[in-house]
């Protein structure tokens, strides 16, 4: 295992995290300088933060720090999920297959679709009047 910080890059919708991993730490993860318990405030956010964590065993073995920018907070928590799983590689090829199967290491491609002219949103138009 690598003694040096690991740094990855994690994407969802318009969120970036720039994710930091230093081995033998206490465990702690902050976000943009906070713990992930102030700045997710719901349990389902920093469980999927903590999912690749989870699967691989690796909880307590490293401190991670990430700065994340754009998107909502649900995208900026999947943003860090897929960062955290991508210097979890780095630490360890093996884990690709547990993480794979759980689709973290995929980048998620579901984006917003562009309002179209014309029209009053992306799908929705303006009401028809016969007359």
């Amino acid at each position: 295992m690598a003694t040096q910080t690991l740094q990855a890059t994690g994407r969802r919708k318009t969120a970036v995290a720039r994710v930091r991993m230093t081995p033998g730490g206490d465990g702690t993860i902050k976000v943009n300088g906070r713990t992930v318990e102030e700045y997710f405030p719901r349990d389902t956010l920093r469980a999927m933060v903590l999912r690749p964590l989870l699967l691989t065993d690796k909880a307590r073995e490293f401190s991670i720090s990430t700065l994340v920018d754009g998107g909502g907070i649900a995208a900026q928590a999947g943003a860090i999920s897929h960062g955290i799983s991508r210097a979890l590689l780095k630490v360890d090829g093996d884990m690709r297959p547990t993480l794979k199967k759980d689709g973290l290491l995929t980048r998620d491609p579901r984006m917003k679709e562009r309002k179209k002219y014309g029209q009053k949103g992306a799908r929705k138009r303006f009401q028809f009047s016969k007359r």
